[in-house]
């Protein structure tokens, strides 16, 4: 069994060989990326009460982060920049710091009550509480009587 694709007559392969293998229409990829960049992971899940973002993005503070809803849609963003300030004003290396990224969720139409949607930002797992509308929960089952 074979875990390891290798093209045994090139083991380095190109730059351009890279570029032109990659399929740049591809749109659905990591949310634009497929890189390491500073996209956080996403879990998403459900219970019968509500749905719940689980966002990993540790080192963060609760500031950095902006929740915004609008027509059922979830966008969630930060942008963080970390500026060491040096008074002498002489650098002999100095590497800026930015991170930020944009996330969007279609929320699923008129099952999420949108005035009840709560976030917490704990142990670098930003989690965001989506609770279902009464009519979206499921029922339990009843016996129906034949007249």
């Amino acid at each position: 069994m074979t875990l390891v694709k290798r093209n045994s007559d090139n083991l380095f392969p190109s730059l351009f060989d890279n570029f032109f293998s990659r399929d740049w229409m591809d749109w659905n990829n990591s949310n634009f990326s497929n890189t390491n960049t500073t996209l956080p992971a996403v879990n998403v899940r459900e219970n019968d009460n509500e749905y719940i973002i689980e966002v990993a993005a540790p080192g963060m503070k609760k500031s950095d982060f902006k929740i915004n809803l609008d027509n059922n849609q979830l966008s969630i963003s930060s942008e963080r920049k970390e500026e060491k300030e040096n008074k002498d004003g002489k650098f002999s290396r100095r590497e800026f710091c930015y991170q930020s990224f944009h996330r969007s969720f279609q929320l699923p139409i008129d099952l999420v009550n949108g005035d009840k949607i709560s976030a917490k930002y704990n142990d670098g797992i930003l989690n965001i509480h989506l609770p279902k509308k009464e009519e979206a929960k499921p029922k339990p089952s009843r016996m129906i009587s034949i007249t």
